[in-house]
């Protein structure tokens, strides 16, 4: 089978994706921490380890936090305010869904939508064990996001948006759902610079989230491209070449050159605005 991310076709992809996410859900279900999704989860992973604190995790299940296997914490940048409704683009186990319903209220609304059977039916259960009712889980794809236009507050996502082949057609998506004034606050892997060729073709590294991520300046671009203003990327992670050294030998890529990625790949709390209706 053909696995080169920069030849491999939307659908293909989207199965790729699928498979390892849906491997992901069953392990957490299991009771053990997946090593797909944004590097390894595991305690000394420079990528998931350590985003979210006691005070946040406590009270949910711990598949919940099992099956997490983003690079940031969305919810915690975002500013949720009362009454606010949120989606969450990918939202695996539905850990950010559930931190997002908390911060919203009662009068407010979190949806998750992902596109794996395995990880909807883990983050409903999961929803179940939390007690939470202001959420609603949807199956359906980024590109093609199953709600109205001007529907939602607040779009988050944690390191999901850099695994789709077209992010133009998410971002896009994005802007229609949100509401006049609405925000897109996503925690996503982008790169600062060039790197090396071989990073980018592996689809082991764009699985975790590495290949498949955007240089700043594209990401920036797209999303005016597609009608966004106040853009910002703020790095919230920057690694060295040491951190990269074991999800490059995981994906079997010749260390030679490793050097090259230091500092050049960062995570990031990527911000925007849909602009205000006119008077």
């Amino acid at each position: 089978m053909n696995t080169d991310p920069q030849t491999l076709d939307p659908t293909a992809l989207r199965q790729v994706v699928q498979e390892k996410y849906g491997e992901a859900a069953r392990t957490a279900q299991k009771g053990a921490a997946s090593s797909c999704g944004c590097g390894c989860s595991s305690a000394k992973d420079p990528i998931t380890s350590n985003l979210y604190d006691a005070k946040e995790t406590a009270g949910l299940p711990a598949e919940a936090v099992l099956a997490s296997l983003g690079c940031g914490n969305p919810t915690a940048l975002a500013q949720l305010a009362e009454g606010e409704v949120v989606l969450d683009l990918g939202s695996g186990g539905g850990i950010d869904v559930l931190l997002s319903a908390r911060r919203v209220g009662p009068t407010g609304k979190a949806y998750g939508l992902d596109m794996t059977d395995d990880m909807l039916a883990l983050a409903r259960e999961n929803q179940r064990k939390a007690g939470v009712e202001n959420v609603e889980f949807l199956k359906g794809e980024i590109e093609a996001i199953p709600l109205p236009g001007d529907a939602v507050d607040v779009i988050i996502s944690n390191c999901v948006i850099n695994l789709s082949a077209d992010k133009r057609k998410v971002l896009s998506e994005a802007f229609r759902v949100l509401k006049p004034g609405g925000r897109f606050a996503v925690s996503d892997v982008v790169f600062r610079g060039e790197v090396p060729e071989a990073v980018k073709r592996s689809v082991e590294l764009w699985i975790g989230c590495v290949a498949g991520a955007l240089q700043e300046t594209e990401y920036r671009g797209l999303l005016a491209e597609v009608g966004f203003e106040e853009i910002e990327v703020e790095p919230t992670r920057i690694y060295r070449a040491e951190d990269a050294r074991a999800f490059l030998q995981d994906a079997g890529i010749d260390l030679t050159g490793v050097e090259e990625v230091d500092s050049k790949v960062m995570s990031a709390f990527v911000r925007a605005r849909k602009p205000r209706a006119f008077p």
